[in-house]
């Protein structure tokens, strides 16, 4: 676009306009505080969960840790369903609106989210029953505390949507509080149990939940559930079965490892993805705060988004390489056995194989983000269902090929082959909506011959 020739810092010419130097110009300022609250947010999160897996995984052991792992996968499997039916339309279509907007959105949003975690928790406590021993204690604690765990996520999807980053963060910084001293009862009662833990990391997150009425000033209305995910039909029943494909691929690869393995096997494998967990809720945990950044990349010049997503792709990337490789050197000389105890031993041959498939994440979130901002839902389904059962069948059949390290060895080469397809997706995606010339490279040497041609020889 003519207009955008400039920017703040600087002249940029029109055939590059686009380029990655110009986007990292444009999202300084404000956009660089709002990333500053998103990592600091995701960074409490993260110690939370990262905090609770840790302390499990020392104290209850291998079997119990996994069926912790167990009910890990279907809260995030209920949290993938409350965030596409709620929290993904709202942060497409209301990031950065008005504040009477925001409220009216969030009262439908948050109730939506409520409704979610009810009925999630009715299917999880019915699981409980039919279930028996440690995984069974597991689902009736989860099942108990859904509801909860689910409105205090939406309220940090609404925070960010808004750009108030910083209440997100002192919403989490609520539920990590809340949680070290039920821990510490815990420890103390001597209630060492996965069923004990789960209740306390729930019941933690409910409290936050409580407080985020308080901040937001907005009251979720249950009763608008039905209007919200019926004016937002043509996003949320897509993000939903985009969500909940990840998280049915994660619960189906969990499932089958503990029966074609054990469920001690699964336990060293949840304990090599709790090592990189840091790095993987913070891919997560950065579409809090990006998804509404690309949104508005896209309103202010689509032509910036491409460039937006590598770069969104090329750092969490390199995060996830510098990570896997401190792990590499620190765990086996002293650090594996600090943290996880015994567990760190058969874990360590998974680290490898592990930061591989988190790069390959990591290198699609990008173009997954990207989709989103263009409101791309049908070709960001289609990726997701492509990517679910890549991964469930290379897992399964790595799993039965190498045991532990080969399921991991699976999903790390669904996970790059998917973020091949994203960014095909994500290209013809733009295409598709006039947001990128078909081939702007070819354009541009076009521009530069016709300009050549014009000289006075």
């Amino acid at each position: 676009m003519a207009t955008e020739a400039h920017v703040r810092t600087g002249a940029v010419r029109p055939g590059r306009q686009w380029s990655a130097l110009a986007v990292y110009r444009r999202i300084k300022g404000q956009a660089v505080r709002r990333l500053g609250w998103g990592v600091a947010d995701q960074a409490v999160s993260s110690l939370t969960n990262f905090a609770v897996s840790i302390y499990v995984a020392r104290t209850l052991g291998a079997v119990q840790f996994g069926a912790f792992g167990l009910a890990y996968v279907t809260y995030g499997f209920a949290l993938n369903a409350s965030r596409g039916l709620s929290t993904d339309p709202l942060m497409v279509r209301f990031s950065g609106k008005d504040l009477s907007t925001w409220r009216r959105a969030v009262a439908t949003c948050t109730g939506t989210a409520v409704l979610v975690g009810l009925a999630a928790g009715v299917c999880v406590l019915s699981a409980a029953a039919l279930l028996k021993g440690t995984a069974g204690a597991a689902f009736l604690a989860l099942g108990l505390t859904l509801p909860g765990l689910m409105l205090q996520d939406s309220w940090r999807y609404s925070f960010f949507a808004l750009g108030r980053g910083s209440q997100a963060f002192l919403n989490d910084t609520v539920w990590a509080v809340a949680l070290l001293p039920a821990l510490a009862l815990l420890r103390v009662t001597g209630h060492a149990s996965v069923f004990w833990f789960v209740t306390a990391w729930g019941a933690a997150a409910a409290v936050a939940a409580a407080v985020g009425p308080l901040q937001a000033r907005v009251v979720p209305k249950l009763s608008g559930a039905w209007e919200w995910v019926s004016q937002h039909r043509d996003l949320g029943p897509r993000y939903l079965f985009e969500g909940t494909s990840n998280s049915a691929s994660i619960q189906l690869r969990s499932y089958g490892i503990s029966l074609i393995l054990s469920l001690a096997a699964l336990g060293y494998v949840q304990a090599a993805t709790t090592l990189m967990g840091p790095i993987t809720i913070l891919f997560l945990g950065m579409s809090l705060v990006l998804l509404p950044e690309a949104a508005r990349v896209l309103q202010r010049s689509p032509r910036r988004l491409w460039p937006f997503c590598m770069l969104v792709s090329g750092g969490l990337t390199a995060a996830a390489l510098a990570w896997g490789v401190v792990l590499l050197v620190v765990v086996p000389r002293g650090f594996g056995d600090w943290l996880l105890g015994p567990i760190w031993r058969p874990a360590y041959p998974l680290v490898l194989p592990q930061m591989l498939f988190v790069m390959g994440q990591a290198a699609a979130g990008g173009a997954g983000i990207g989709l989103h901002a263009l409101g791309a839902a049908r070709r960001s389904l289609n990726l997701a269902i492509f990517g679910a059962i890549l991964m469930v069948a290379c897992s399964l059949a790595g799993a039965v090929a190498a045991g532990a390290i080969g399921t991991i060895v699976g999903a790390a080469i669904s996970a790059w082959i998917g973020a091949l397809v994203g960014w095909w997706q994500l290209r013809v995606a733009l295409r598709e909506s006039g947001k990128l010339p078909a081939d702007h490279r070819s354009q541009r040497g076009r521009q530069a011959k016709h300009r050549a041609a014009r000289r006075p020889a």
